[in-house]
């Protein structure tokens, strides 16, 4: 009875605590909460949704996971990784931060639950095996690269363009270097420079939380955060007011053709439902409007993505007319003998039909205060099956990061991990954390090990953590208003850029170099179709399932004789002499199944073409695991074609599961008893017996000398 509870409760296993246990867990807990609300807002950025909602994330789901999970010290909650998938799957179907955007990022997780709570309970957890090290070590550097450079317009204070090239992107915002915000560079060095120094000269301090403190104090008293509104009419340039119109305008018809895609899927979708030849005509229709609807927002997100690089370009001058209006005039034009405000306006955006101008960086503003309210996921049918294959790759790349922190930490602690468990943890907590607006969570690493490293016991401290969470969200988001994005993006970017290794890939290519390459075309690849990067893994994956495939249907064979130390190697490997021309003994290190049965069968009739004087071919079959229908037809073909010129068809060495199936199966009453032995010593003395008697003299092969062996001696 208890055994059954504990499994449908894990956390029970926590009980009784003692109190240093209880000492232990508040300290880690603590400890874990300083990393995280920081790193959780951050990560709700690179997710491209408002702060807040990585703080949304920290609280149901880490409460959740740590109380059905398997492992006491992993921290589940925003991870850089599915943050940034999680963002790339959801960009292309609305604008990040909006309301869309928010709805399809808890649905998302709620997808993610789903799938890792279907691979938990069926006990599935080794489909992550199709994940080879060399593909995940190209994907990891490959994302790392892609999540952290793409902070640096934060860093440098220019607008981040969003295609569907991340590279583009990325140049583009190289190219806005000259227009970049010396403060909002200064704030994102210095909160560098203090976590670099603290965690070198002080770790035990949390560097990342006291650099989030210190720069927010500073930014609040410079005034960092310096915004205004404008009318079109107080812009004295004829041109830059032209693109702000145009700019506006494209921005309501993004937000128009969005909703109206919404809901022609939606109307296609219960017209499908329905059935009936009209209906599907009409759904068709529907869906050819769509696809028109769908590139028009395509074109009008990449045309102002364009004007809004253009605009920030542009920089502003403040200039007090003597009724007290203000209005604004390119730098460089400024009406003579007429003094500007010395701020160097840009813009920032519009709201309301008005234009917003910032002189400062960019702040996280306003956090709502309070807790998440339980609210039922909104569900959109018609995008299920599209995101469906992101879904399916972050509950694999997700459950891949929790089980490899698990099992990192159960080898010091000697804590036992089930897998299953974990991924039944990790799924709940996503499941559970979408009806409390949170989005995609996983295991972290860094605050894992943190918990690991300041003593968690029990998955108590992560409770702890997220009660930490919940006085912030009750009384200190107010404080937070001040907090430079760049610090944010700081923050993400040293987390991120830790992952990178190059060390692994370099090993893999001296064990196997087909396997490195494909680790390298992942890592390529990831980059190239970023910020789809979950097609870079899948390439990977299906890759690496190739490669295997091919190593099956070719598995290692060849013509065996006896080295000078009486072992076996292959004859044409280490240059040796054939033991006999009248049998040929071959090893086939590989299964007998339908995808390498016709390898087996040219490898035994290119052992007869070799050897034309042959009277017996022996099979050393220790390496055959498996016999299937396939393999057992195959073998009985060739046996009777070899009968059939006077060759017989020999195994030794064969394991009792593919014996069992050669004797139930009658091929070894076709065969004869004496075709099989039980040990390939003991076949190779029967047949130099049976064959070699005295000198032997071979013909000449392949052009090269001809051997000359004496039976005696070989053995």
């Amino acid at each position: 009875m208890q055994a059954w509870l504990t499994t449908l409760f894990p956390f029970l296993r926590w009980f009784p605590m003692n109190r240093e246990t209880i000492r232990a867990d508040l300290i880690a807990g603590i400890t874990v909460a300083l990393v995280l609300v920081p790193q959780s807002m951050a990560y709700a950025q690179l997710a491209g949704l408002p702060v807040v909602y990585g703080l949304y994330a920290s609280f149901v789901p880490v409460i959740v996971a740590s109380l059905w999970g398997s492992s006491s010290q992993l921290h589940t909650g925003p991870v850089a990784m599915l943050s940034l998938m999680s963002a790339a799957a959801l960009i292309p179907l609305a604008s990040p931060g909006s309301a869309d955007f928010i709805e399809l990022s808890v649905m998302l997780a709620l997808m993610v639950g789903i799938l890792r709570l279907a691979l938990g309970l069926f006990r599935l957890g080794a489909i992550v095996n199709l994940l080879s090290s060399p593909v995940i070590i190209g994907f990891t550097n490959a994302a790392a690269l892609i999540i952290g450079l793409s902070q640096l317009s934060k860093v440098i204070g220019v607008p981040f363009p969003r295609t569907e090239s991340y590279l583009v992107d990325l140049w583009r915002v190289v190219m806005q270097l000259p227009s970049l915000h010396v403060a909002t560079l200064l704030f994102a060095l210095g909160a560098f420079l203090l976590i670099f120094a603290l965690k070198k000269k002080l770790p035990a301090l949390p560097g990342v939380l006291i650099a989030v403190v210190v720069t927010t104090l500073v930014s609040a008293l410079v005034s960092y955060e310096n915004k205004t509104t404008a009318t079109m009419e107080q812009i004295q340039d004829a041109e830059t007011v032209t693109t702000m119109k145009a700019y506006g305008q494209a921005e309501r018809r993004i937000e128009t053709l969005t909703d109206e895609i919404a809901g022609l899927n939606q109307q296609a979708n219960k017209l499908e439902q329905q059935g009936g030849l009209e209906n599907i005509e009409k759904a068709a229709a529907l869906r050819a409007t769509v696809s028109v609807r769908d590139h028009e927002l395509k074109l009008l997100k990449k045309e102002n993505t364009l004007r809004r690089v253009e605009l920030h370009k542009m920089t502003l001058q403040g200039v007090e007319r003597d009724d007290g209006q203000r209005l604004f005039y390119p730098e460089e034009s400024l009406p003579q003998n007429v003094s500007g405000d010395d701020e160097s306006w840009r813009f920032s955006g519009i709201e309301d039909n008005q234009v917003v101008l910032s002189s400062g960086g960019a702040v996280v503003g306003t956090i709502p205060e309070g807790l998440p309210e339980f609210d039922v996921p909104t569900l959109k049918w018609d995008l299920i099956l599209t995101l469906l294959p992101a879904a399916l790759v972050m509950a694999l790349i997700g459950f891949m990061e929790a089980t490899s922190i698990s099992k990192a930490i159960a080898s010091t602690t000697g804590e036992r991990v089930d897998t299953s468990k974990e991924l039944v943890g990790q799924g709940l907590a996503n499941i559970a954390g979408s009806f409390f607006s949170s989005y995609t969570v996983s295991g972290s690493f860094s605050r894992s090990a943190v918990a690991a490293r300041t003593g968690a016991r029990t998955g108590m401290f992560a409770i702890i953590s997220a009660i930490a969470v919940v006085l912030v969200l009750l009384f200190f988001t107010t404080y937070l208003y001040h907090l430079p994005q760049a610090v944010l993006a700081v923050i993400v970017m040293m987390a991120v850029f830790s992952l990178i290794r190059i060390r692994p890939l370099l090993q893999a290519w001296r064990v196997d170099r087909v396997s490195a390459s494909i680790g390298v075309i992942t890592f390529v690849a990831t980059l190239l179709m970023a910020p789809a990067i979950a097609n870079g893994i899948l390439l990977g994956v299906v890759l690496t399932v190739l490669h295997y495939l091919i190593r099956i249907m070719r598995p290692r064979a060849e013509i065996v004789s006896r080295k000078v130390d009486g072992t076996l190697g292959g004859i044409d490997a280490h240059h040796l002499e054939p033991m006999s021309e009248f049998f040929v003994p071959v090893r086939f290190d590989g299964s007998l199944t339908f995808i390498n049965v016709a390898y087996f069968e040219d490898m035994i009739l290119e052992a007869l073409s070799d050897f034309p004087r042959a009277r017996a071919i022996l099979v050393i079959g220790s390496s055959i695991n498996e016999i299937d229908a396939s393999g057992e037809e195959k073998v009985r073909e060739i046996a009777r074609r070899l009968k059939e010129t006077d060759v017989q068809l020999m195994f030794s060495s064969l394991k009792h599961q593919v014996m069992q199936v050669m004797q139930s199966s009658g091929l070894v009453d076709e065969l004869g008893e004496d075709a099989f032995f039980a040990d390939k010593q003991t076949a190779l003395e029967t047949l130099e017996e049976r064959f070699n008697r005295g000198v032997v003299n071979f013909p000449e092969r392949d052009g090269r000398a001809p051997y000359r062996g004496v039976a005696n001696h070989l053995l």
